[in-house]
This record gives structure tokens, C-alpha cells and sequence, in this order.
């Protein structure tokens, strides 16, 4: 008997070997399938179904899927392996990981450097000129992390009941090496050295990629007393020795990250006249608001339901998501990307959705669907549950009410606000009308805008400053706690409501 088996997967027209008896969450993850619950059984995200060959069910199969699922081959890829050839069909999808092409001023230094965005699902990596600033090569990729879980919460969880507790360490060090060699390759520098490397990314990121104990951010008060800059030898990373200058910058508060303080950085929150805002939209939402030298932050744990994860039909914005939904002649009319049928909706869809019902009054502003029924149809199969809107709601209570609570700290309302900056990839695809009308950004019009790939905008201008300058700028943010804010949780509840008209 070989000891290696074939596996190919259908649509993509992908066909390689692996070794007999591989976990197929190891094996498939590159191509595409996500583990959203780590791998435990517990989701349905890693689907797959057989084409050609045998998975055995096993009971954790059985509990997710139905009987005509199992009986026509669908089966949870975390719970098979290859023990013999297989032909598998899967989704195909496509994300698109943001970059960022933004120019900036600095000031000319010689040699090559690496601004790195260190997400909790995408990678991106950019080398540039340092004498010119030109970006010469670009690298994305998934974090490999990601097969162990799909937020950040998960992604602890792994990491404190593991016993390999520098897995998560070592895979993301070893594909953060292997991705700058690409780069060298790519731009023609192969053999050439990189003076400077800098990393951004949040809090969970920065403690798994520097090798510090997350257990602390695992419970109650959730709080990590490593929060500073990180710097390495490439060595002790098992880079190429000719990396130099590795760093990873630091934390602001236990759940905002270096990826923020990059952000606030790149936009220069805090050292205008205006009242200026930055708000990343994920698992955990981070807010920051400032003008005249002053700045605040905080967090809020507003779930996965933006990235589509913990909703009924949720998955990324890739091929085959409902990524729009607008009211069309008084019906639902949306958008598929990748023009395929439909099979399931992703955090910008969800948004719209919910928007479009709320027009169309198909959903009231408590939440409820207002034909009492259990699910809205938005296009065959794809509809979301009653249970998603709450989802929804439990999300954009928890920004809305971090957005008030900081600005009641300048003394100001939203309409106080001169400008507000969506950084990161739901920012950037989110539609703003629709975040409007649902109140979860409760801004005048015209005051909110996209501003793509902050975190690595601000990575690169790092390559360009003093390592204490960063540290310095960490200290200048006030870091603000919402559950130990009194009036925080009422002011939650009451912003889980949706608003009856378009009022902000």
C-alpha cells in the first residue's frame, strides 16, 4: 500500500499528494476550506462532499448533518482523513486580502525593509525601497492559524488548552519567514539583505507571534501585562540571518493592538483641531477617537457576525456570498459575487440585508421579523434567521454604544464628529448607507469614509522612524475600559434597537 494517497478537489481542478492518514483539516485549509470552530465538530463551515471515494461517518457528523446531507456525501473535512484517493467538491472561493498603495512623506534611508499586517486570518507583507520608498513586492496569504479557529476567541482557546502551546507560535513564525523570502524572490533580491522589518497586528497576534502567555487575555479582567514592542534576532525566529531590524510594535490596551496604533498613526488621529474617529469593525471592534494631542480607545467584544461567522448561512466574502442586498421594486434584489449561486452571506451582506428588511418593513425595529415567521428570504437557498438579526444586533450595540461612551468623554455627540475612518476589510466593503440605517455607525451623512489598509500604511511609515518613537506614541492613547465604565451596559441594550427612520 502506497503511503501517500491523491486527493482532488472539484470545482477548483486542484490535484496533490499527501500522506496517508493526514488530517484533512491540515491538508485542505490552503485550498480554501475554513475550520470557523477550530476543528472541534461543532460548525459546519468545513463541508465537504465526495465525489470519487469513502470518508466514514462519525457520531460529531452525524449530530451537524442530516441524514440526506450524509446520504449524498456532504461530510465535516475536520472530522475524516486521507486514508485513500479522493475526489472532493468544494466552494470555490476567492477573498481579496487588502493591501494598501497609499503614498506617504519620509525620510530617505538605504537598503530594504518589510511592513507586515499580522491578521487574524489574512496575512499581508510588502517590501520596500527604503532609499525611495517604492513598494517592490507584495505577498498575501490566509494565516495558517486560522485551521485552529476563526476569531481571535478561538484562537486562545486553542492556544491555552493545546499541549503544544507554541503551535500557533511556530506556524505563524514559519510562514512569516517563508512569505519575505517570497518577497525577495519576487522583487530580484534574493541574497540581499533587509535592514528593516516591521509588524503590526492585535494584541492576540502580537502575544502569539513574540511567544507571551495568553492566558490571561482567556479570562477575567482579560487584561496582559506584555504589551510592549517585541524585537527579535532572525535567528531565534528561524529566519534568514540576513533579516534584520525584526519588531513588532506595541499594544495599546489588552484588546487594541499594534494594527491601531499604526492606524491612529497613518491618519494622525489626535493631532488636529477636529474631532477625528478610527473604527475597525470584527470579532473585536476598537474604537478611537481624538483631537488637540489627546486621544481615547477602547474595545468591544462585538462578535463575529460582521466577518459572517456565527450566522446560519455566514461565510467570508468570497465566491458564491451575498455581499448586497438592496430593495428593488419592493422586493429583495442582491448581489453574488462571483456571479455562482448563491450559498451564503457574508458580514457586508448581512448588513444590507438587515437594512433592506428594515425598508421594506419586513423587519421592525425591535428586531423581530414582522410575519412572526423564523427566517427572510433573500435568494434561494440563501435566507437569514431570525437568530442572525440578533446576532446583528448584539454587534452593533456593542460599537454603537463604545462610539457614545468615548465621545461622552470629550463632552460631544455624534454630530460633533468632523470625520470618522472604516479601517480594515469590512470597512473598506461595508456599505455606509446601510450601516446608517441599521445605527451602527450613528454619524451625519457624508462624515464616514473608508480608509483601506491603515495597519500596514502605518507599518510601513514605522520603517521610517525611530523604534521609541513608537513606544512614545503608544502612551499618548488613553486606554478606555467599557465594562468597567458605569452606563455602559444600559447604554448597550439600548442600542441593539434598530432606528425607525433614518434619523442620524
Amino acid at each position: 500500500m502506497s503511503p501517500r494517497v491523491t486527493i482532488r478537489l472539484r470545482p477548483l481542478g486542484a490535484t496533490f499528494e499527501v500522506r496517508r492518514g493526514d488530517p484533512l483539516q491540515d491538508v485542505l485549509f490552503a485550498h480554501g476550506v475554513e475550520f470557523p470552530c477550530g476543528g472541534k465538530g461543532k460548525c459546519k463551515g468545513c463541508r465537504v462532499r465526495i465525489l470519487e471515494g469513502t470518508l466514514p461517518v462519525t457520531p460529531e457528523q452525524e449530530q451537524m448533518l442530516s441524514a440526506e446531507d450524509l446520504h449524498t456525501g456532504w461530510r465535516l473535512a475536520c472530522q475524516c482523513f486521507a486514508e485513500e484517493d479522493l475526489t472532493l467538491e468544494m466552494a470555490q472561493w476567492e477573498a481579496s486580502i487588502l493591501g494598501d498603495e497609499t503614498p506617504f512623506s519620509f525620510q530617505p534611508r538605504h537598503g530594504l525593509g518589510v511592513a507586515v499586517d499580522v491578521g487574524t486570518t489574512t496575512l499581508v507583507a510588502q517590501l520596500l525601497d527604503l532609499s525611495s520608498g517604492d513598494v517592490l513586492a507584495v505577498r498575501t496569504a490566509l494565516n495558517h492559524q486560522a485551521r485552529h479557529g476563526a476569531d481571535i476567541m478561538s484562537r486562545i482557546g486553542f492556544a491555552v488548552s493545546n499541549r503544544e502551546p507554541g503551535r500557533l507560535t511556530g506556524l505563524i513564525r514559519v510562514q512569516l519567514g517563508r512569505m519575505i523570502e517570497d518577497l525577495l524572490v519576487a522583487a530580484g533580491k534574493q541574497g540581499c539583505s533587509v535592514e528593516d522589518c516591521v509588524l503590526v497586528g492585535n494584541t492576540i497576534m502580537h502575544h502569539l507571534f513574540c511567544g507571551l502567555d495568553v492566558r490571561p487575555l482567556s479570562h477575567f479582567p482579560f487584561s496582559s501585562e506584555t504589551l510592549g514592542a517585541c524585537t527579535f534576532a532572525a535567528e531565534i525566529l528561524g529566519w534568514n540571518p540576513g533579516i534584520h531590524g525584526i519588531r513588532f510594535l506595541p499594544c495599546i490596551g489588552s484588546f487594541v493592538g499594534s494594527d491601531i496604533l499604526a492606524g491612529v498613526y497613518a491618519r494622525g488621529i489626535g493631532r488636529t483641531d477636529n474631532l477625528v474617529g478610527l473604527i475597525d469593525l470584527g470579532t473585536n471592534g476598537e474604537i478611537v477617537f481624538g483631537h488637540r494631542g489627546k486621544a481615547i480607545c477602547a474595545s468591544t467584544a462585538a462578535g463575529p457576525a460582521f466577518e459572517g461567522a456565527r450566522i446560519s448561512m455566514g461565510m467570508r466574502a468570497a465566491t458564491g456570498a451575498i455581499s448586497e442586498v438592496h430593495p428593488k421594486d419592493g422586493t429583495i434584489a442582491c448581489h453574488v459575487l462571483g456571479n455562482v449561486t448563491p450559498r451564503g452571506i457574508c458580514g457586508s451582506g448581512l448588513v444590507d440585508a438587515v437594512a433592506t428588511g428594515l425598508n421594506l418593513a419586513l423587519i421592525q425595529p425591535g428586531g423581530r421579523l414582522s410575519d412572526g415567521g423564523s427566517s427572510l428570504m433573500l435568494k434561494p437557498p440563501v435566507r437569514i434567521s431570525q437568530t442572525d438579526i440578533r446576532e446583528l444586533q448584539l454587534a452593533k450595540g456593542a460599537i454603537a454604544a463604545g462610539i457614545r461612551i468615548i465621545l461622552q468623554e470629550f463632552g460631544a455627540g455624534t454630530g460633533d464628529v468632523g470625520e470618522v475612518v472604516l479601517a480594515g476589510a469590512f470597512g473598506n466593503y461595508v456599505d455606509i448607507a446601510s450601516a446608517r440605517r441599521i445605527g451602527l455607525l450613528p454619524f451625519p451623512e457624508g462624515k464616514v469614509v473608508p480608509a483601506g489598509n491603515t495597519a500596514l500604511l502605518g507599518a510601513k511609515m514605522a520603517l521610517f522612524c525611530e523604534p521609541g518613537e513608537w513606544e512614545t506614541a503608544s502612551t499618548r492613547i488613553h486606554h478606555l475600559s467599557l465594562s468597567e465604565r458605569p452606563g455602559f451596559q444600559e447604554m448597550y441594550v439600548e442600542n441593539m434597537t434598530f432606528p425607525k427612520i433614518e434619523s442620524v
